[in-house]
């Protein structure tokens, strides 16, 4: 934590310039930064869980292209050749 306390005269502008660097110098700005997006890596049960739902969405969306329920489109296949 940064403690500034603000001079007899000190114009705000100046105390605001100081209080900037100090918090730059002391690497809290590079420690919010590195942990800002940081992620908690999920549990096995929920790696599972979601490794299920994908195989049955996967099964229900052949079977539905299988019946015409489903039309099959080529757009969103990823990248192929023009």
């Amino acid at each position: 934590m940064v403690d500034i306390k603000r001079k007899k005269g000190e114009s705000f502008e100046s105390f605001f310039r100081k209080f900037t660097r100090r918090v730059q110098q002391s690497g809290m700005i590079l420690q919010s930064r590195k942990y800002r997006c940081y992620q908690k890596d999920p549990n096995d049960a929920k790696v599972k869980k979601s490794a299920i739902r994908r195989l049955e969405l996967g099964e229900k969306r052949e079977y539905l292209i299988r019946t015409g329920q489903l039309i099959e489109d080529k757009r969103g296949q990823g990248r192929g050749r023009r």
